[in-house]
């Protein structure tokens, strides 16, 4: 990838990330991994100015103010802060202030993870509040932020005018006795304090906004510069007389190294506060010297953020448990002792599969060490060797299916573990969507809500149990009615009588597609005779190998597969194919059709060369014995020419096969 689409990549990247973060509430990646992707493009675009960009996310702050909310210009830009992630690079920022001839006093306060707002106050009164949203234009959040008890909504002494600027966050208190509601009452549980308070403040309606619990702490007056302060520890105090929540501590430094001892004491406090917090900030105290220092487009000059890195912690792995999920494959999953992690409480861990167990020699009864991806899903990234107990064993994955007592097939070529079972319940939904997909026996109105539906209502435990079903026990389900339960029986009727190609590729037995099913289905005819041939017989079959073979005498060995058969051929489905080789014209003959067509659709001529014994293939090659070539066939004839094949065009080809021209 050349410089200038690595960095339109990047930029690609970021604002995927960012509206994520920002306006969904809900990150895939960490901070970190989108701290470095920003840094990353940052140098590329410092190295090669000539592709720079003004509307780069480099250059912009945050997300875009929501469509569903009423829009806020700020008075005062809402700045970001120019993160730093060693004290080397903090260092580099008490340089730049140095040159600047600024002999500073610094301000050390906690980093809160939450979201940023802006609170406006006209004669002591809360009139709005808005989030940051770009930085220029946020979001009209005033009667959410009404509904916050930690905002002062009148104020005695105050200016005129007022800004606020504050961090609304969750404390975790609040954040772990929401889940435990909602996990009560089987509702998906919030990820961490941040998305909710994020969350939480955007609700169209105030009342949940309420319900939440959300806090609040100001960290800076927007219009300082209209008040008679000269500091921004003064204005911090003023804030607390006028009584705003602010920072449970912001001590005053004027030694680099006492800056770095406080920043590593708040880091160390993680674990003991009520809010999260994703690092320390560090700002020059005086209003005066941050005049003269000034602002990038981006950052203030005069204050840094020093990011702490991603949280790790040691816990004792008490087991591995085995899920299995709608495709079936098994997945371990270590239960752990529990463990206060990025603001939640982690008692779980996925494991992944079974080459990550293996490379990391995983044991129960190990101490790991466990961080969250993207924090928010815990992951084991180690093990704490020495503290290893003589008596562990290394793990096994199950041979069978948890779940349904299948074999469960191992493919050398990855690390998924894949449970076999034709009625396993753990896939039962996915089963059924294959069943009844259009390619395969084609069951109009049988999407996966339907399926969902009669799933949840009991109705359907395996595919043979749809010819089963009645317009009386469909009509009463959620969003049915007479109408679509007669049409669905109609469709599920309908369906008995498709082809056993289309069968055989319902089935879901691996390896076997739709090619595989037409071309199994006209060898043996019937499913019965298919059922009895010895793997030697496919393995002779044209586009049939050993590994499709092994794996169709595998799946009609399960006791599963059996029943399934069974129970479809008592509900009448066809088991018998439609012969389609209708002459031996082609056969042996392998055919490729290139070019644009204009007598034929590329699957009309495949259709045809099938239809008469041939094989239809998408690549030219030693084996090809004909190339049928319309307009602009391109590579696909040169190669022809290269090999000698004969290359015929359409009406010739129709001759060929005896077709009228005309």
């Amino acid at each position: 990838m050349d410089v200038q689409q690595e960095i339109l990549s990047l930029r690609e990247q970021l604002r995927y990330h960012n509206q994520k973060y920002y306006d969904q509430d809900a990150p895939e990646i960490s901070d970190y991994d989108y701290d470095m992707m920003q840094r990353k493009l940052r140098a590329l675009e410092t190295e090669y100015p000539e592709f720079d960009d003004p509307d780069s996310p480099t250059h912009r702050v945050g997300g875009e103010a929501d469509e569903k909310f009423s829009k806020v210009t700020h008075a005062y830009p809402l700045e970001s802060l120019q993160d730093v992630f060693s004290f080397d690079e903090l260092s580099e920022f008490y340089d730049r202030v140095a040159g600047a001839g600024q002999q500073a006093a610094y301000v050390v306060e906690y980093k809160i993870d939450g979201l940023s707002v802006a609170l406006e106050y006209i004669d002591g009164v809360f009139v709005r509040g808005a989030t940051r949203g770009d930085g220029q234009v946020g979001e009209d959040v005033t009667e959410n932020l009404r509904t916050i008890k930690d905002i002062p909504k009148t104020l005695k002494d105050a200016p005129h005018r007022l800004i606020v600027r504050g961090e609304v966050y969750m404390k975790r208190s609040v954040f772990d006795a929401l889940n435990a509601e909602r996990e009560l009452n089987e509702q998906p549980l919030l990820a961490n304090p941040r998305n909710a308070a994020a969350g939480s403040l955007r609700q169209l309606d105030s009342k949940i906004t309420a319900s939440r619990q959300l806090s609040i702490f100001c960290f800076n007056i927007q219009n300082s510069d209209e008040l008679p302060l000269t500091s921004h520890t003064q204005a911090l105090d003023y804030l607390k007389q006028l009584g705003f929540p602010v920072s449970p501590r912001y001590p005053v430094y004027t030694d680099p190294v006492d800056v770095q001892a406080e920043i590593e004491n708040m880091g160390e406090s993680r674990g003991t506060l009520d809010f999260d917090i994703d690092g320390a900030v560090v700002k020059v105290d005086s209003f005066a010297q941050r005049e003269a220092l000034g602002s990038t487009a981006k950052f203030p000059r005069w204050a840094a953020a020093y990011k702490y890195p991603p949280e790790v912690k040691e816990t004792l792995l008490e087991d591995i448990t085995i899920t299995v999920g709608r495709t079936g494959v098994l997945t371990p999953n270590a239960v752990l002792k529990p463990v206060r992690l990025a603001g939640t409480t982690v008692s779980r861990a996925t494991l992944h599969n079974r080459d990550f167990i293996r490379g990391l020699d995983v044991r129960v009864g190990d101490t790991v060490q466990v961080r969250k991806a993207g924090e928010i899903i815990p992951e084991i990234i180690g093990v704490v060797m020495d503290k290893r107990p003589a008596d562990t064993v290394p793990f096994e994955m199950p041979q069978f299916c948890p779940v349904c007592g299948a074999p469960v097939y191992e493919d050398p070529d990855e690390a998924a573990i894949r449970c076999t079972g034709a009625e396993c319940p753990a896939q039962l939904l996915r089963n059924l969507m294959h069943f009844a997909s259009r390619d395969a026996m084609d069951i109009d109105g049988l999407g996966e809500g339907v399926l969902n539906t009669l799933i949840g209502a009991g109705l359907v435990k395996s595919a043979a149990d749809l010819y089963g079903l009645t317009v009386e026990q469909i009509e009463p389900l959620d969003r049915m009615g007479r109408k679509s339960a007669e049409n669905l029986v109609a469709g599920i009727e309908a369906s008995k009588t498709r082809d056993l190609s289309r069968l055989l590729f319902a089935f879901g037995i691996r390896h076997v597609g739709q090619k595989a099913g037409k071309v199994l289905s006209d060898h043996f005819g019937s499913l019965d005779a298919l059922l009895a041939a010895p793997v030697e017989e496919m393995t002779d079959i044209r586009d049939i190998g050993q590994t499709t073979a092994e794996s169709i005498a595998a799946w009609r060995s399960q006791e599963q597969s059996h029943h399934l058969i069974e129970a479809l051929r008592a509900c009448g489905v066809n088991f018998t194919g439609e012969k389609t080789v209708k002459s031996d014209k082609l056969a042996g003959q392998t055919i490729v059709a290139t070019g644009s067509l204009t007598r034929f659709t590329r699957k009309q001529i495949n259709d045809i060369i099938e239809s008469m014994g041939g094989k239809a293939s998408g690549s030219v090659s030693k084996k090809t014995s004909l190339v049928v070539a319309g307009e602009n066939a391109g590579s696909k004839l040169q190669k022809a020419a290269e090999l000698g094949i004969p290359v015929v065009g359409e009406d010739e080809f129709a001759r060929m096969i005896g077709l009228d021209t005309e």
